[in-house]
C-alpha cells in the first residue's frame, strides 16, 4: 500500500530540468547515486520507525548492567558502525559517478574523441564558444549525440554555474579560472541548462538550449555555419582595410559587443 501511495509522486521524477531521468551517461551515474541514497534512506527511516515502535512497548526495567551494555551498543553501532559503514558505501558508489563527469585526457569512444565547447557566463546569458572552428553561439548549444562533450566552463563577471541537468552535474564558471565538466547525449533531442548559482536580479532568466544532433547533421550544420560567419565577416574587413589599404600599424580594430560577438551566426539555425 505504501509503494502503491508514492507512485504519483514517482510522477515528478521526469521532466526536462530532472536529473532523474538522465539522457546520457553521465547524468545517468548521478541518478543512479541518488536512487541508492534514496533506497538506503527509506530502510533507515523505516528501521527507525520499527525501533522507535519496539522502545515504546512496555517491559521490565532493566538493570544497570542491562543499561550498559545496550548504551554500549548504541554507542558502537549507532556512533561507529552504521555511519562508517554508509560513508563506505557512498565512495563506492559515489567515485564511478564524480569519474564520468571528469575529462580523462585521449579518452576515445565509438563517438571518436572528445568535443571541446566553452560556455562564458555573463549577467544575464550565455556565450557559447567552438574553438576549433571559431563560432559563437548565444544560450545555445550544439553538439553531435553519442560523442563526449568537454565543456570548459568561464566567467567574465561574477561567479555562474553551468548545469544540464539530464546530461551531467553542474559546474561553476568562475572568473580567472577554467573548469572542466564532461557531458553526452545518448540521443538527439534538445536539453535544457540553467545557470544554478544565483547571480543578480537576471538569474532567473539565465538558462540555455543544448541541441543534440545526429553527427551529419551535426558536422553539415557546423561547415554551414562556419560559411555564413566568414560572409559576415568578409564586409566587416573589407571596412576596416578601407580603399587605401590595410590600417595603420598600431592601429586596433574597435572590439565588437558582448551580444554580438556572441549571437548566433546568420543562417546557422
Amino acid at each position: 500500500m505504501c509503494a502503491l501511495a508514492l507512485l504519483p509522486g514517482l510522477g515528478a521524477c521526469r521532466g526536462p530540468l530532472s536529473a532523474l531521468d538522465p539522457a546520457g551517461p553521465s547524468a545517468g551515474a548521478i541518478a543512479q547515486v541518488w536512487w541508492w541514497m534514496f533506497g538506503v534512506a527509506a530502510l533507515v527511516w523505516l528501521g527507525v520507525c520499527v525501533a522507535g515502535a519496539l522502545a515504546m512497548r512496555r517491559r521490565a526495567a532493566l538493570t544497570p548492567a542491562q543499561h550498559r551494555r545496550t548504551a554500549r551498543r548504541w554507542l558502537i553501532g549507532g556512533g561507529l558502525l552504521l555511519p562508517g559503514t554508509a560513508i563506505t558505501a557512498l565512495l563506492v558508489f559515489g567515485s564511478p559517478a564524480g569519474l564520468h563527469q571528469l575529462p580523462w585526457p585521449g579518452a576515445r569512444d565509438a563517438g571518436g574523441a572528445p568535443l571541446r565547447v566553452e560556455a562564458i557566463g555573463h549577467q544575464w546569458w550565455w556565450e557559447v564558444h567552438y574553438p576549433d572552428s571559431g563560432l559563437r553561439l548565444r544560450n545555445e548549444m550544439r553538439i553531435p549525440a553519442g560523442r563526449a562533450i568537454d565543456v570548459h566552463t568561464m566567467s567574465r563577471d561574477v561567479i555562474h554555474s553551468f548545469w544540464v541537468p539530464r546530461l551531467g552535474g553542474k559546474l561553476d564558471a568562475v572568473p580567472g579560472r577554467t573548469l572542466v565538466v564532461r557531458l553526452q547525449a545518448d540521443r538527439p533531442g534538445a536539453y535544457r541548462g540553467v545557470c544554478a548559482e544565483f547571480c543578480g536580479t537576471g538569474h532567473a532568466h539565465m538558462g540555455l538550449v543544448v541541441q543534440a544532433m545526429p553527427a551529419g547533421d551535426f558536422e553539415a550544420w557546423m561547415q554551414q555555419a562556419q560559411k555564413a560567419q566568414q560572409s559576415q565577416q568578409a564586409p566587416q574587413q573589407a571596412q576596416e582595410t578601407g580603399p587605401s589599404g590595410p590600417p595603420h600599424a598600431g592601429a586596433a580594430p574597435a572590439a565588437p559587443t558582448a551580444p554580438a560577438a556572441a549571437s548566433a551566426t546568420g543562417g546557422a539555425r
